[in-house]
């Protein structure tokens, strides 16, 4: 299904900003995903390449977008063709007429006029800009285009001189996102907070964590979304890995889970984690470390503004951790002394954040040049504090062993600080409390 929410204009306006950027004399090439075999005649559900859609919309595989700045078609796609047979047992294609009236095209043919017409769009081209090394077979076809035109250099024909690689530029454009970007990804956050609100409402001891995951994906379903990443559902120090995907352990009374998952909506992801206590209530060291993470978790967000510099919400929870570290009896010492000593990395191992969008981890540089970049409106990251006591940690507190609490949102840069689009789970434990007890 083509994506309603972001219209029409605003991908033309992508593709004419890029071109922009690549100047006359260059072309870019850029590939759709193709479709993988999960197993015998049975494919992975497709997603489509998140470059490739947010330059064209095009929903289906196996295409290609051609862009070239300053001719008189500047985008041109090849697809598959129109074919009554394959529709019927695989669905409905656009075809290249359909790519001309449904997604903007200026031009399309079918993927079999691939190699007759590419010698041609490249001739007379200073800057092929293309994404080499993602896709082996597309790079043979792409030197086996070069190559024709250099066996024709004797006529006169001209052949691309340089090879670049088209990533840096265009996630620079991916990282700030428009407004109808940002109301995507509002709505991916609300329905990510349902499915997290749902889990905490059923939540009780002697489920299995895959119940908590079947919920939440139910709840994105319901709201005509999928996952954006494999849920982590983890229950007791399970929750000490970080990416544990198991989910298949019994949720025990007296212990955490906590579940970092969220909902694709038109190929836009949500990225919450929470971390609840199975049977609704925190006892007295689970409450004293989550406090610190919340904590943690507001200082970065106090930072998140434009002109701030990407490690400064990090550095910031990194700091607020450390002290909530020292007077827990977890580490010993001065906070500064901690930090440059990298101590607390024993208990907090990962950044603070992420840039989000189509990805859930979206391919964006954190530094511009030599420099960290500094955060400007509607960039969207998250904000993802975490503290993790292994289960066998030598010399610590025996209360705390085997606890581990992460308290993830997603927040989007605003022209004075930022807004959550994950808000609408709660994070206090009270609210939290209050939800399970009252479900």
């Amino acid at each position: 299904m083509a994506s309603f929410r972001i219209p029409a204009e605003e991908y033309a306006a992508r593709r004419a900003r890029l071109m922009a950027a690549m100047g006359e004399g260059s072309i870019a090439l850029v590939a759709a995903a193709t479709e993988r075999v999960r197993n015998h005649d049975v494919h992975y559900p497709f997603r489509q390449d998140s470059d490739f859609r947010y330059l064209t919309g095009f929903p289906e595989p196996d295409a290609l977008a051609v862009l070239r700045p300053g001719h008189a078609e500047p985008y041109v796609l090849f697809c598959r063709p129109r074919d009554p047979l394959m529709e019927i047992w695989h669905g409905r294609r656009a075809g290249p007429a359909g790519a001309i009236e449904r997604f903007g095209a200026d031009a399309a043919y079918p993927l079999d006029e691939l190699d007759q017409r590419l010698p041609e769009l490249l001739e007379g081209v200073e800057r092929v800009h293309y994404r080499y090394g993602a896709d082996p077979a597309l790079d043979t076809r792409v030197s086996g285009w070069i190559s024709a035109l250099r066996a024709k250099l004797r006529s006169g024909v001209h052949v691309p001189r340089e090879l670049v690689n088209l990533d840096a530029l265009l996630h620079a454009h991916r990282r700030v996102k428009s407004p109808a970007e940002l109301e995507v990804m509002r709505s991916a956050g609300r329905i990510s907070a349902a499915g997290h609100r749902r889990a905490m409402q059923v939540c009780r001891p002697g489920l299995n964590e895959r119940r908590l995951e079947a919920e939440i994906l139910h709840e994105f379903a319901l709201a005509g979304a999928g996952w954006s990443y494999p849920a982590i559902v983890g229950g007791g120090d399970n929750a000490c890995i970080l990416h544990y995907t198991e989910n298949d352990a019994e949720l025990r009374d007296g212990d955490l889970v906590l579940i970092d998952a969220g909902c694709e909506l038109d190929s836009y992801a949500g990225d919450i984690t929470r971390t609840f206590p199975v049977n609704g209530r925190y006892s007295g060291p689970q409450r004293a470390l989550y406090e610190v993470v919340l904590a943690a978790q507001h200082a970065a967000m106090a930072v998140v503004r434009p002109g701030m510099a990407w490690p400064d919400y990090h550095d910031a929870a990194v700091r607020v951790l450390t002290e909530g570290l020292i007077s827990l009896g977890l580490l010993e010492g001065g906070v500064d002394e901690r930090i440059a000593d990298e101590s607390y990395r024993r208990f907090y191992m990962h950044r603070t954040g992420h840039w989000l969008g189509m990805d859930v981890h979206d391919p964006c540089e954190y530094k511009d040049g030599a420099d960290w970049t500094r955060l400007e409106a509607g960039m969207v990251l998250t904000v993802e504090p975490g503290l993790y006591v292994a289960p066998d940690a030598e010399g610590v507190d025996a209360r705390f062993r085997g606890i581990g609490i992460r308290i993830e949102d997603d927040v989007a840069v605003t022209a004075d600080g930022c807004e959550v689009l994950s808000a609408g789970v709660p994070t206090a434990i009270d609210d939290i409390e209050a939800l399970m007890r009252d479900a």
